[in-house]
């Protein structure tokens, strides 16, 4: 008789399918979608750019996560804090926000940027390629920025993004749009709201809407039911 862990390890490896990578994939395969590379430390700069605010407009989507005072954040893939920040202003001394990284380069240039302002809040997290090591149970809010489609492992990556979320608590993906062949990023590093939608079908999640309000991204948000 087939075990259970053999028919589970089965499952997984039907989940993701390998074949020839384009100059912009790892040639690993979900749900059809390429998934991309990771972009290195190296690139910090880009993300602190000056230009960032009229092109992708972070203030705005900040506002539109309607954040509160007391709460917990997860900031999945937070790059150099760009948005942790921010939002730890926005659930002030009684909240926080966990950056999670993979890369402990950038961990430490949020550590570095927490001290010189002085902000307590901001907790950062060494996470795992397949999950992102915050308590179950305890966030309010995960928010992922240009980063889903970088994920070696999305299905168990979402996984223990939901074990972390509380019952009801917000999964937020911002990811530049895929139906637009006029956002000027490369295909693999935008994603369509139907493709992300069919990922995120098979998990218990409820999908709320995409707000449109971003120049160039989706903002598109489940909740844990």
């Amino acid at each position: 008789m087939t075990s259970a862990l053999a028919l589970l390890s089965v499952a997984a490896f039907q989940i993701y399918q390998t074949g020839p990578a384009s100059p912009d994939g790892i040639g690993k395969f979900y749900y059809g979608r390429e998934i991309s590379h990771v972009m290195g430390h190296e690139g910090a700069s880009w993300l602190d750019r000056p230009e960032r605010e009229a092109e992708e407009a972070p203030s705005l989507l900040i506002k539109a996560l309607k954040l509160r005072p007391g709460m917990n954040v997860a900031d999945i893939g937070a790059g150099t804090g760009s948005l942790s920040f921010p939002m730890a202003k926005r659930v002030g001394p009684k909240g926080k926000v966990f950056a999670v990284e993979i890369q402990p380069e950038l961990l430490e240039i949020i550590r570095t940027k927490a001290k010189k302002a002085g902000v307590a809040n901001v907790k950062t997290v060494l996470g795992t390629t397949m999950d992102p090591k915050v308590p179950a149970n305890s966030m309010d809010l995960m928010l992922l920025v240009d980063v889903y489609h970088e994920f070696d492992y999305p299905r168990e990556m979402v996984t223990n993004m939901i074990r972390g979320l509380k019952k009801g608590g917000r999964l937020v993906l911002v990811e530049y749009r895929g139906e637009d062949p006029e956002v000027p990023i490369k295909p693999l590093h935008k994603m369509t709201e139907a493709q992300v939608r069919k990922e995120m079908a098979g998990f218990p999640l409820d999908f709320v809407g995409n707000d449109g309000i971003l120049p160039r991204q989706h903002i598109l948000t489940f909740r844990r039911r």
